[in-house]
């Protein structure tokens, strides 16, 4: 049983993660990109199983943006293989413990069948009820704003409010991020969930993301639970 000094009934109840300093990581150690964005794979697998196990409802993280193709092309076609492989390893545990699986962002510049493998995933694990997985995949919240306004546009709705906006973006029917996580030290938000992280507690660590342990994970939740949200109200 691992030591937790925070309180379970008071977990924040979305929590977003930009996974920062894979490449980083691996060249301070004089390896290739792509393996650091393998340990990376592995430390997100592990928060994931932890999130479900200690009651987190929903875990976003960021994958893959938007800006990401402007990468060398060695690298983006690992990106795009990478999940693949994630998804098809991990596929049949991550449905045994009742992991639902929901893939956001653009799927008209992915390949054929990492698209294949998204929907497969998604279905699988539709009707589960444990943790919320959701992956950012070709994404970022000026594109997702983008496609969103041009569909109000495009079924002329005359009236719009905040509830509107929100049902038009990928994260329909996902609360809002209470919780930002970002590592490695960068202290920005790169285009992640611009509408729904209005008003997140922000956490940044100098941690690289493959060096991201479960203890720095509580330690981000500790300080969720020190601080008071009050929404632009008072108390």
């Amino acid at each position: 049983m691992r030591k937790r000094n925070f309180d379970l009934n008071k977990l924040p109840t979305h929590v977003a993660i930009i996974m920062d300093g894979n490449g980083t990581w691996a060249r301070k150690r004089g390896l290739p990109r792509n393996y650091g964005h393998r340990m990376g794979a592995r430390t997100l697998l592990n928060l994931v199983y932890y999130a479900n196990e200690i009651g987190i409802k929903y875990l976003t993280v960021f994958a893959f943006s938007t800006e990401n193709w402007k990468r060398p092309k060695e690298e983006v076609d690992y990106l795009m293989s990478m999940p693949i492989e994630f998804l098809e390893e991990n596929r049949d545990k991550l449905d045994k413990d009742n992991i639902k699986i929901k893939v956001i962002g653009r799927r008209d510049r992915i390949t054929k069948e990492l698209k294949e493998r998204i929907i497969e995933i998604e279905n699988k694990t539709k009707n589960n009820t444990g943790l919320n997985f959701i992956i950012a995949f070709d994404y970022g919240a000026q594109d997702e704003l983008t496609r969103a306004i041009n569909k109000i546009i495009a079924e002329k709705v005359e009236k719009v409010d905040t509830t509107d906006i929100s049902n038009y973006l990928d994260t329909k029917d996902i609360p809002n991020v209470d919780l930002l996580i970002r590592t490695s030290g960068q202290v920005r938000i790169s285009n992640f969930l611009l509408w729904q992280i209005a008003y997140s507690e922000l956490y940044f660590t100098n941690t690289l993301w493959p060096d991201f342990s479960i203890k720095q994970f509580n330690k981000s939740l500790i300080e969720y639970q020190k601080r008071e949200r009050r929404f632009g109200g008072l108390k």
